[in-house]
């Protein structure tokens, strides 16, 4: 059986999407992911699935999705699969409508709710054209799946769809021991790592202003987005730039090392909308595999995650003040901070793509046999 997976990014750093193909392979499935092809696009790796990336005109915006879901279409019209995977709904129109045409099966992976993103939620008209998309696409589906129970139950109660819930989790294998990040400055005993697109609602900004108000603490950001420009010039006007290191886009498999040799991992999530409010970063869970300790929001989600095994300090409110008290009572209280580490080696134990793998091949068996 050959599935084909489609994706706005232009797949390099998706990890989460190489894991899933990764996985659906090595269980005897053939794989394609399909993403866009981008100015700054690094060739794509050897990967025992395949990959191809579509070329558009338009960059971003309404013009970018209408462009690329027609391309996409056209591809999906003439390419050989026997199942189409949607990646949330920017995918979703043209993976609907040419498998409706072809008789091919589909599935729909909602990685975040899409119409409560910040970008999204308060612009009216691209949040009621998405809401249509769904309305009008998903009756056709019969299989779904997203990243975390609460997502799961809002969309369930939404749209009338059964979805399974698989957790976007690392490998317990996925560290490599020994193994260190080439090029990161030790130039401070504590490290704090965010990793993640640089955009709006992440709290970076509130992380930065924080760090005019902590001592012997480095704040290192692995990748980029559309704040870029914006934080490098507030990290010079704070006079901070012997203190934080932008290294840009970080390779998965180097992004593995350098979460290792973190103190501390950021997802200072704001919240500007439901989908962060109800999210499940693959970062959190990043930090815990590596047994580095999370700073986090007080979110449904990691209340229920934190309940099973505390493995990070949550924040009620996302303010410079909340953000130094929390970092200077873990530089203070040592033993509470190895409490966490030696939670998280525990957590990793249950907390890892192998559990959630065995959902994913049950839910694409599912598939194959309906």
């Amino acid at each position: 059986m050959k599935l084909l997976f489609t994706v706005t990014n232009d797949l390099s750093y998706d990890q989460r999407m190489q894991r899933i193909c990764r996985t659906l392979v090595a269980n005897g499935y053939a794989v394609m992911l399909v993403g866009r092809s981008l100015p700054n696009s690094i060739p794509l790796e050897i990967s025992p699935f395949e990959q191809k990336r579509l070329t558009c005109f338009f960059k971003k915006g309404f013009p970018f999705y209408a462009e690329y879901n027609l391309r996409l279409f056209v591809f999906l019209l003439i390419a050989r699969y026997d199942a189409v995977c949607s990646i949330d709904l920017d995918t979703l129109p043209a993976g609907c409508f040419a498998t409706l045409l072809r008789g091919k099966k589909r599935v729909f992976d909602a990685h975040e709710y899409f119409t409560e993103v910040p970008e999204v939620v308060h612009r009216p008209f691209v949040k009621s054209f998405w809401s249509a998309v769904a309305r009008v696409c998903l009756p056709f589906y019969r299989h779904a799946y997203t990243v975390g129970t609460a997502l799961a139950q809002i969309f369930e109660a939404k749209y009338g769809l059964k979805f399974e819930v698989v957790r976007n989790v690392p490998s317990s294998s996925d560290q490599e021991p020994g193994s260190s990040f080439e090029g990161l400055p030790n130039l401070y005993p504590y490290t704090i790592l965010y990793q993640g697109a640089l955009n709006e609602g992440r709290g970076i900004e509130t992380m930065l202003e924080a760090m005019q108000q902590l001592e012997n603490v480095q704040l290192v950001l692995a990748g980029e987005g559309d704040l870029s420009n914006r934080l490098r010039q507030k990290t010079k006007d704070l006079g901070l730039e012997d203190r934080v290191v932008f290294l840009g886009y970080v390779r998965p498999a180097d992004l593995k090392k350098l979460t290792a040799e973190a103190w501390l991992g950021l997802n200072l999530l704001e919240n500007r909308g439901l989908s962060y409010y109800y999210s499940l970063a693959n970062k959190f869970f990043d930090g815990v595999q590596a047994a580095v300790p999370m700073l986090t929001m007080d979110f449904p989600e990691y209340q229920a995650l934190n309940k099973q095994h505390e493995v990070a300090i949550l924040l009620e409110a996302l303010t410079p003040e909340s953000v130094t008290k929390a970092i200077q009572s873990l530089l203070e209280n040592k033993e509470k901070y190895e409490k966490l580490r030696e939670n998280c080696l525990l957590a990793r134990k249950e907390w890892n793509w192998e559990k959630e793998a065995e959902i994913l091949k049950a839910l694409w068996r599912k598939v194959e046999l309906a």
